[in-house]
């Protein structure tokens, strides 16, 4: 296959390194690493037929590759990861979970911690357990420890609520909370409770349950029956809790077991996660192949990007399926990782041999479920693109769209919304959304002010115009699509052009889809497009068009629930718009407002007494000032 960026012979160096593919726009695309840059390099400009369809298309999107040498495969590795976080590639192989799993989370960065259900990033200040198969699990768990450790399960609000009024809730009645909210309890002593907790989710057990027996057992002795029974009704809670967790392996085992099940396209990655000999949690990957990964590839893949997370515990043992070629190059890198060495090897025999037969039928199991949805087939979106770039007539298959909406009620709370696709997949990080100030417009000058907006940030230079050798390159915001869509029918198409047109924009293709009849309209065009109902094609565009609806139309809502609350202060004497921030800030809600006592108003900086009582009468007597 012949391009018109392939190196010139020999010059190429045959040391280690890391290498980047750019597209024409200079945004890196893949990144890689080899021990011979020359041999790898080499062979992505082989034969077009012998290369995989995903390795083909990235090498024919491409516009340039560069490459870093460095000494060490650990060097190597290290680049490679943080190049892959920085750039975010859209070709490399990237490891997204199968679904959201929720994990058990102690907010232990707060004064007095609280413990819930999570799920989504890792946050500073939150400890975590699990993950659990459903937020049911993690609930009952909670119903249980919460006999022997009543650690505060309450949102943050109903907290508030309670130290407001000096009253807690029914779980402090039950004894299932400690009620820090009324000040039952000390800071540090719900600091104890907090880290007992966390010490038995963390597998160390025995001293709680030593201690509840010792204390059953002196209780009875001294004839304190009733008391006696309910540390017996609490060592029960704990055992039952540790009944749920399997024991599958040696007290003193600390594990993660890695199993793989894969095909030519996508492969389906299954972690059991052993702590103190039982398995605390599962999780499960499915990705598809940039390029033809054998098994040790995926496994050096997947450890590079899971331990690389900031908030991942690297366990003094790591289970493979197989030993990548540099095997302990990535052991000492999860050595560093950890601060101590960790064992990266494959089991051979005993128990932990099955425990990894086990994972692995998980695994195949994932990767069966995954191929039936269509969302993450990548033939099916292939399929969409190609029949997009047919049925408009593109040079291109458009590998990245941006689709526009409108939203608003009659003039007031006016906002847009962009949302973009790639691959034919949301790309959400990039997700954007406008608020429409000044004069009230209609929705076609608010969407020409939002591309006005949005078309503005990709540079003086001209839209889709190759960028030179060391420029910066563009990205996220920056970063123009193949096709922009607006959602709306000619009159928004139109409106959308002459926008372009006074841009001087010429690179980036224009199209509408209409909700009634789901036509596509080009702009300068007397007839719309027509897509059959079956269409791939139609699918994809409706998709990103309803998406761009919801997106718009959730930031609406939110802007029309504060306006609404606000405007109930408006007619109260004194209080200016500083004032009404500051009291919407701090109760959340005009409700709670005209629940609150005069001492908390006053509370509020800039509210004295007189203000205080002023507010109080406007709103809990509006006939009164009606009248």
């Amino acid at each position: 296959m012949a391009v018109d960026y392939r190196p010139a012979p020999g010059t190429i160096p045959t040391e280690p390194g890391v290498y980047r593919f750019r597209d024409r726009d200079r945004r890196v695309i893949y990144v890689g690493k080899a021990k011979n840059l020359r041999n790898r390099l080499n062979s992505y400009f082989a034969d077009e037929t012998r290369l995989h369809e995903r390795t083909r298309r990235m090498v024919n999107t491409a516009r340039s590759v560069e490459w870093t040498v460095v000494a060490t495969e650990v060097e190597a590795l290290q680049l490679e990861w943080t190049w892959i976080k920085e750039y975010d590639p859209r070709f490399n192989v990237m490891f997204k979970d199968d679904k959201s799993y929720p994990w058990l989370a102690v907010t232990v960065g707060e004064e007095f911690p609280r413990a819930q259900v999570m799920r989504g990033n890792r946050r500073k200040g939150v400890r975590y357990f699990g993950p659990f198969g459903s937020p049911w699990a993690i609930r009952q768990t909670l119903d249980l420890l919460t006999r022997v450790f009543p650690i505060r399960t309450c949102s943050d609000s109903e907290y508030k609520r309670c130290n407001r009024i000096g009253r807690p809730n029914l779980l402090a009645d039950i004894g299932k909370c400690s009620a820090p909210c009324v000040g039952r309890i000390t800071a540090e002593e719900y600091r104890k409770l907090v880290n007992g907790f966390c010490s038995f989710m963390a597998g160390d057990t025995a001293p709680v349950r030593r201690r509840l027996i010792n204390e059953m057992q002196e209780a009875s002795a001294a004839l304190e029956f009733e008391r006696a029974a309910r540390l017996r009704d609490d060592l029960g809670a704990l055992d039952k809790v540790l009944e749920q967790q399997v024991v599958v392996l040696a007290e003193d085992v600390d594990c993660d077991v890695m199993a793989v099940a894969d095909d030519e396209l996508e492969a389906a990655v299954q972690v059991f996660h052993v702590r103190g000999g039982r398995i605390r949690g599962q999780r499960g990957w499915v990705i598809d192949k940039a390029e033809p990964v054998d098994l040790a590839g995926i496994v050096e893949r997947f450890c590079l990007q899971f331990y690389g997370e900031q908030n991942e515990v690297v366990p003094r043992e790591v289970l493979v399926p197989a030993l990548p070629d540099d095997a302990e190059a990535l052991a000492e890198l999860l050595s560093e990782r950890r601060g101590a060495k960790v064992d990266l090897r494959v089991p051979r025999r005993g128990d932990k041999r099955a425990l990894a037969e086990t994972v692995e039928k998980n695994a195949l199991q994932n990767l069966q479920r995954h191929k039936l949805k269509r969302a993450g087939d990548l033939t099916a979106r292939s399929k969409a693109l190609e029949e997009l770039a047919d049925a408009l007539d593109l040079p291109e298959a458009p590998l990245r769209i941006e689709c526009y909406d409108v939203s608003q009620s009659q003039g007031e709370a006016v906002v847009a919304s962009m949302v973009v696709f790639e691959d034919g997949l949301p790309r959400k990080s990039e997700y954007r959304r406008f608020v429409i100030k000044g004069e009230r417009k209609d929705d076609l000058a608010s969407l020409q002010e939002t591309l006005r907006r949005r078309l503005s940030k990709l540079g003086d230079q001209p839209v889709g115009s190759p960028m030179e050798e060391g420029e910066e390159p563009r990205r996220g915001f920056h970063y123009p699509p193949q096709l922009l869509v607006v959602d709306g029918g000619q009159p928004q198409v139109a409106a959308a052009d002459a926008v372009f047109a006074e841009l001087g924009i010429d690179s980036i293709n224009l199209a509408g889809l209409a909700k009634r009849l789901e036509e596509i309209w080009l702009p300068g065009e007397e007839y719309p497009v027509i897509l059959s109902r079956t269409s791939e094609a139609l699918y994809l565009m409706q998709r990103v068009r309803d998406e761009a609806h919801r997106f718009a139309i959730s930031l609406h809502r939110t802007r029309r629930r504060k306006s609404m609350s606000a405007s109930a202060l408006d007619d109260v004497p004194g209080l200016g718009e500083s004032k009404r921030k500051a009291l919407i800030k701090q109760f959340g809600s005009v409700k709670r407002i005209r629940e609150a006592e005069l001492s908390e108003l006053e509370a509020v900086p800039g509210i004295g007494p007189k203000l205080a009582e002023a507010l109080q009468t406007h709103l809990r007597n509006p006939d009164d000032n009606a009248a």
